[in-house]
This record gives C-alpha cells, structure tokens and sequence, in this order.
C-alpha cells in the first residue's frame, strides 16, 4: 500500500530531509510551504496524511488543521503537527483541534517516520 503524505512546512531543510525519507519509504510525497498552498494541494489530492507545522506565513497550522476537519472529503486523513510550539498549552490546543499526533522540533527524522508509519498501522 502506497500512502500519500502532504508535508506542509516553510523551513526547505526540513522539507527536503523528510520528502526524502518518506519516499524512500514508498510514500508518495506532496509539498506545501504554507497553509494556503496546502488546501489547494488536498483539494486535487486527498492525502492519507498531512504533516503539518503551526507557525507559517499566510496560513498558519492551526487554520489548516480546522480546514481540514471540516471538510468532508478528508474526514478519513491524519493530520500530525510536527512544530517548535513546545508548551503544554500549544500541545493541548492543537490536539483538542483534532491533530491525530504532535510532535515536537528539533525531532529525528527516522522517529518521525516510524511514527507516521505507526499511526497508518
């Protein structure tokens, strides 16, 4: 099974490294920069996966999050922050808006991937 993953996130570095990842490990991978550009990706593409950071331009993770909650075509996709908002009020927000994991920057690319590939388990 090929799984689809949108990585939103406007830090290049982090993109590359994890785009890498993810593909090596058969995903098909989809890049948005910021918030904005990821709710036009899932419009044409419905990942099983959106690994999405808080603090962004335009659109912040928050805002994407909601977006994708309420929209009833992806009510089946996970949806991970992955973000330097480190505080338990941070972590406690973004799950009581639905986000399925969080975790947390600076982080190990291998633990992130395991625990997607744990979450689509």
């Amino acid at each position: 099974m090929m799984y689809k993953i949108l990585i939103v996130d406007d830090e290049p570095n982090i993109v590359m490294s994890l785009e890498y990842a993810f593909k090596k490990k058969g995903f098909e991978v989809f890049i948005a920069r910021d918030g904005s550009e990821a709710l036009e990706i899932v419009k044409s593409h419905i990942p099983d996966i959106v690994l999405l950071d808080i603090m962004m331009p335009n659109v912040d993770g928050y805002q994407t999050l909601k977006q994708i909650k309420s929209t009833k075509k992806l009510e089946a996709t996970k949806v991970v922050f992955l973000t330097a908002k480190n505080k338990a009020s941070d972590i406690e927000k973004g799950l009581e808006l639905g986000a399925d994991k969080y975790l947390i920057k600076p982080f190990s690319v291998k633990k992130i991937v395991s625990e997607i590939l744990e979450l689509m388990a």
